[in-house]
This record gives structure tokens, C-alpha cells and sequence, in this order.
């Protein structure tokens, strides 16, 4: 067996500066939509990674992190209203419930008021997305072949998935669709 060459020592990775804060927001919001406070995330984490290796103090950046999020602001690439209103939607056709919309959302750090707002300008309601998260996971009248022993179950799984018992038991309940 011959022994494997050493690899030289990898340098560190490049110093943290405005240009590279602004190159990786843009990195990140042309494959991502976001709102303010998660792009302020994803760039505090990109920062205290590089930091770490560099063997700096990450705390000193958060001023130029606001900086390139006010300026993202700003110009229009992050607006939480909007991104509020494109999750609400695209959500609700997956068949999700308003409390698990609010959930995701506020996770990503869009304020309440913004939530309950965009939640309110969505047209669809609880009930039609309790049949869209039924029909996609075959549950209720969507489930082929015998549905009584599995009534349970899919009540569980509209439960978990934030939808109220009224709303559940009417969907798994109702009559199979053909």
C-alpha cells in the first residue's frame, strides 16, 4: 500500500465584506423567494459560518447584514406582503390549513398582521383546502377500497395538518367522489 499524498492545508475563505453580504443575498433570492427577516437569517448564518473558519467575531457584521436587507427592501427584490400573499396561495392549493399557513409563515418571520391580511385576501377557505389536502393524500372519500377502519386515522392526519374537527369529520364523512 502506498501512502496517499498530504493535501496542503485549505486557505481560509475570503474576508466578509459588503460586495460578498450583496452577492450572497442576490445568490440566494434568484433561486428563493423571502421575506425580510429570513434573508436577514440566511445571511447571519452565511456570515458566522465564514467567521468561524476565518476565526472572527460574527457580531461586528450585523450592521452591513440590515444594510444589504433595507437595500433589498429598498429596491423591490424582498417584500413580506407579497411573499405573504404567494405562500397563501400556493399553500391553500396544496390543501393547507390556515393554521398551518400561519404557522410556516410566521417560522419565516412575516409578522401576524401581514398573515392575517394575506390569509384574508385569499379567497379559498378551510373547507376547500381540507378537500385538496384529502384528494392528495387519499384520504376520506378519496381512499380506495374499504374506508370505515381507517376513519380514525384520517382524521388524525387532517388534525395534524392544522384543520379543526368540524371541518375534518365533514370531509372524511362525506360521500365518495367518482
Amino acid at each position: 500500500m502506498t501512502d496517499a499524498p498530504e493535501r496542503p492545508p485549505r486557505k481560509p475563505p475570503g474576508k466578509v465584506t459588503p460586495a460578498y453580504l450583496q452577492r450572497a443575498a442576490m445568490a440566494y433570492l434568484e433561486r428563493y423567494t423571502s421575506s425580510s427577516a429570513n434573508l436577514r437569517r440566511v445571511l447571519t448564518r452565511k456570515v458566522a459560518n465564514r467567521c468561524r473558519l476565518r476565526g472572527e467575531d460574527p457580531s461586528g457584521f450585523r450592521e452591513a447584514i440590515d444594510d444589504v436587507v433595507e437595500k433589498s427592501l429598498r429596491i423591490g427584490l424582498i417584500d413580506d406582503v407579497r411573499y405573504a400573499e404567494g405562500r397563501v396561495a400556493s399553500l391553500r392549493l396544496r390543501g393547507g390549513s390556515a393554521r398551518a399557513i400561519r404557522a410556516k409563515l410566521a417560522q419565516k418571520g412575516v409578522d401576524g398582521e401581514t398573515i392575517a391580511a394575506a390569509l384574508e385576501s385569499h379567497t379559498g377557505d378551510d373547507e376547500e383546502a381540507a378537500l385538496a389536502f384529502a384528494r392528495r393524500r387519499r384520504l376520506g372519500p378519496f381512499r380506495p377500497g374499504e374506508r370505515a377502519p381507517y376513519r380514525d386515522k384520517d382524521l388524525a392526519a387532517m388534525g395534524r395538518a392544522g384543520f379543526g374537527y368540524g371541518v375534518a369529520k365533514r370531509i372524511v364523512d362525506e360521500e365518495p367522489q367518482s
